[in-house]
């Protein structure tokens, strides 16, 4: 029987050359030596363009998983000159270093770049336990196993088997301009955005004219008349006056002090109705809870008048 050797530990801790891992042991150690500087600049360069190949290789593991390519490479080779700058030749190859660097920092971007929302970290790691879990057990056997065969599977409660499937479905959002497909038809299918509503303002005037209703049948049969002929029939404050028979001046006033009181009354009938609602009636500025004595106030058309005192009450009373 043939004899068979076991390697030794150093081999068996060496990193595997799979002819993108160049000997580049020299450049580190003379690198470690330079100062900072044009050469030394120069020198971390061409290191970091030697390994790029094992950088772009490292990067494509993680390609389809909803980030571009080139930006893969581009975060590869950020990883890879963190490796370059941070590296010391007496812990070992560059390699062994470096791919552990480099995964880690596209790791790191997935985990904070390509989230349509914030998600928790915990529910992040959740999610790529019941992925990887989900993976293997469809390569066992066909069709998608259940939540009590992905928990038992993971070691994992069903809650939190739960919630890394709807982590799952939420690492990209779907745009509202997105326009399915169907077999069969155009490609051409309603997109989101068709479904949704829009603003109504329609909705906003009927609110307003209900709201000026009370104030305007209040109006005396002049003022009436004259904000039917500026605001419905577009007339001017001229052409308004040579029809009543005043001067411009009196229908400028007229407007001003009409509007201001429709104004006024409609906001105070809206303050009224949300006071009585909060059973709080705001006098001079000063909250005062119901059934308490209130001051007279004047201003906006109306005037509130205080009810008789107790005092008056035993006056009668005797």
């Amino acid at each position: 029987m043939p004899a068979t050797t076991r390697p030794r530990a150093a081999d068996a801790h060496r990193p595997r050359n799979r002819g993108d891992a160049p000997d580049t042991a020299a450049a580190f150690a003379r690198l470690a030596a330079l100062d900072a500087g044009a050469e030394r600049e120069a020198l971390r360069e061409a290191l970091v363009r030697q390994w790029m190949p094992m950088a772009r290789r490292l990067a494509l593991k993680y390609r389809d998983r909803g980030a571009e390519t080139e930006d893969l490479y581009q975060v590869a080779a950020v990883g890879l000159l963190k490796a370059v700058d941070r590296y010391e030749a007496a812990k070992g190859a560059f390699e062994a270093y470096a791919v552990p660097t480099i995964n880690g920092e596209l790791k790191r971007y997935f985990r904070d770049h390509l989230w349509a929302v914030h998600v928790p970290r915990r529910v992040q790691e959740l999610r790529n336990t019941v992925r990887i879990a989900r993976r293997e057990l469809m390569t066992l056997r066909p069709g998608e196993p259940t939540v009590p065969e992905l928990a038992d599977h993971c070691g994992l409660a069903e809650d939190d088997v739960h919630d890394g499937l709807r982590a799952l479905e939420s690492f990209s959002s779907l745009s509202l301009e997105a326009r399915p497909r169907h077999e069969g038809g155009d490609g051409q299918g309603p997109a989101p955005a068709d479904t949704l509503g829009v603003p109504e303002a329609g909705f906003d005037i009927v609110v307003d004219r209900e709201a000026v209703k009370p104030a305007l049948r209040a109006l005396p049969e002049r003022e009436l008349r004259i904000l039917h002929m500026r605001f419905f029939k577009d007339m001017t404050q001229k052409q308004i006056a040579q029809e009543l028979g005043i001067s411009q001046m009196h229908v400028s006033r007229l407007l001003a002090s009409t509007c201001t009181r429709i104004r006024q009354q409609t906001l105070g009938s809206a303050a009224n109705r949300l006071d009585a609602q909060a059973g709080v009636t705001i006098t001079r500025g000063h909250p005062h809870r119901s059934g308490q004595r209130q001051p007279p106030r004047r201003g906006l058309g109306t005037t509130v008048t205080p009810g008789p005192s107790p005092t008056a009450h035993r006056a009668r009373a005797s």
